[in-house]
């Protein structure tokens, strides 16, 4: 079931919040076996039969818990060890099965030459974010920080359906003692009017904004697909509108996942903070997709080394963590390429620090600044195409034409309005084509309307700064981002009529552009 659905709306979420807190009359354990079943049927709705494999997966993990929390917590012994490496080994076989196997049989197929086959594989819905999260449980109770041991609580804090789908990857230690708090069972105006005010700008992020500018997107990585020869502004056109789709799209889904479970009295962690405000690729990864990238950090990168054993086993413990979370996006070596161009470019970025620190700045800072900014957007916008491109010939075609290899041209109807302007251009090499006026005008209006957005406009955190709308709230390095204080401090949301109105039109806005079916981008991870 998808949050910008009628079904969802005006249907699921209501009728699942209003019984939750008449249930939560009669006990919390009544009120959470509500949401588990509320949570299982917002799964199934998708495909019933994965019910099967996640309710399978559940209760495996559970009990490799039930060992490591209760038998061996006290002393960390082979046994243990053993126990948690079979739980490991159990999730990673799932995800590798369901999400690896068909591309793991082509790649075979391709080396050898051999005709292996398997049936195509449906990929379950959030089988990645649901294998990560249990991972993150048994490595928890390995260290004896999980408390709580009822099958009942530990399925809410793996379904609990706000975060389900695509995230946060959230913990034990912080979920469970939410659902247990007896606060947290009754309704409260204020965390209603909260999560409301949230979720009505995610919905608006991602049907208006997001929903609005892919249809501009899509075509141009079509194009590169199908082998068509991409000019200059056709292929930034078609790279920025993607930058854009998928910064509003995974943008609008975290808030609405926040404020759906706000409503129940329940704060998930920030998981996405303007990212593209970062002034270097490190910042940037602090800030997209946060929990993903403290997972990797805690379960990966710190387990190989870390920065512990000297710069080159650091860089090589980066590319390795990037390698497998560009994987873990996707069974592709667009998306294997993607995390080594991440892990390369986060390499490059302590490399700089090192050297800038033995040296005297060389430019001052609000040019460093400025062009940190725009050394690093072009890097991101130039890894989306990789993560976007059905193919690594479809990326190069893109990247051919944003680089002006396949030249510089306008729509005919466009150049002839141009007068003098153009005379000058067509000394350059600026050349025309028919058609596609319309395109090129919508696709570049949008990027003008999106880009200050994104870089003037403080995000749902900060907008709702004075109530707290999340946890593990991102605390920003002033000096490793773009910040536009002023209209910060004049767009904080209060509980009054002006904000009530404002929140009413984004809402209608946003339920009015929902005019079919559109899944979140992250969903097919």
């Amino acid at each position: 079931m998808l949050f910008n659905s009628y079904e969802f709306l005006f249907l699921f979420l209501p009728i699942t919040l209003v019984v939750y807190f008449l249930i939560a009359k009669y006990g919390q354990e009544a009120a959470i076996g509500w949401l588990v079943l509320a949570s299982l049927f917002f799964y199934g709705w998708w495909n019933p039969v994965y019910l099967i494999l996640i309710i399978l997966s559940m209760a495996v993990n559970f009990g490799f818990g039930e060992l490591l929390g209760h038998i061996y917590a006290s002393k960390k012994t082979r046994t243990s060890r053993l126990w948690l490496t079979l739980g490991i080994t159990f999730n990673l076989g799932l995800l590798g099965y369901f999400k690896y196997i068909n591309f793991a049989v082509n790649n075979i197929n391709s080396i050898t030459g051999s005709n292996l086959s398997i049936e195509v594989i449906i990929l379950p819905l959030a089988i990645s974010f649901f294998t990560f999260q249990q991972i993150a449980y048994l490595m928890d109770s390995y260290k004896g920080i999980t408390q709580e041991y009822k099958f009942s609580h530990y399925v809410i804090f793996v379904t609990f359906f706000p975060q389900l789908i695509a995230g946060p990857i959230v913990h034990h230690k912080d979920m469970l003692s939410q659902f247990m708090n007896p606060d947290a069972m009754h309704p409260r105006i204020e965390n209603i009017t909260i999560g409301l005010s949230i979720f009505a700008v995610g919905l608006f992020k991602k049907t208006v904004l997001a929903d609005g500018i892919a249809q501009y997107a899509t075509p141009i990585f079509d194009s590169a697909s199908s082998g068509q020869v991409l000019t200059f502004f056709e292929a930034w056109g078609g790279a920025l509108s993607y930058t854009f789709q998928l910064y509003f799209d995974f943008s609008g889904y975290s808030d609405m996942a926040i404020g759906a479970a706000r409503m129940f009295g329940i704060k998930l962690p920030i998981n996405f903070h303007s990212p593209y405000k970062a002034t270097n690729i490190i910042e940037f990864w602090r800030r997209w997709h946060i929990t993903l990238s403290c997972f990797l950090r805690d379960y990966l990168y710190i387990p190989l080394g870390g920065n512990q054993h000297g710069r080159f086993l650091r860089y090589r413990n980066l590319m390795i963590t990037m390698l497998l979370g560009g994987l873990w996006h996707g069974a592709g070596w667009t998306f294997v390429i993607w995390g080594g161009l991440h892990g390369f470019y986060l390499i490059i970025n302590h490399v700089w620090n090192y050297l800038t620190s033995q040296s005297q700045p060389v430019m001052p800072k609000s040019l460093a600044k400025l062009f940190g900014w725009l050394t690093t957007f072009i890097a991101v916008v130039i890894g989306w195409v990789f993560f976007r491109a059905t193919n690594f010939e479809a990326a190069l075609a893109m990247l051919q034409g944003m680089a002006g290899l396949n030249g510089i041209a306008l729509p005919n109807a466009i150049a002839t309005r141009l007068g003098d302007i153009w005379e000058l251009l067509g000394k350059f090499g600026f050349t025309t084509y028919l058609g596609g006026g319309n395109q090129f005008v919508f696709t570049w209006l949008w990027i003008a309307i999106l880009f200050p957005i994104t870089l003037a406009m403080p995000n749902t955190q900060q907008i709702m700064s004075k109530f707290e709308p999340a946890l593990h709230l991102h605390q920003p390095h002033e000096k490793n981002e773009i910040r536009f204080l002023v209209l910060e401090q004049i767009l904080v949301w209060k509980p009054n009529m002006y904000w009530a109105v404002a929140i009413g039109v984004i809402a209608a806005l946003a339920v009015l552009a929902m005019t079919g079916i559109s899944e979140f981008l992250y969903f097919q991870f």
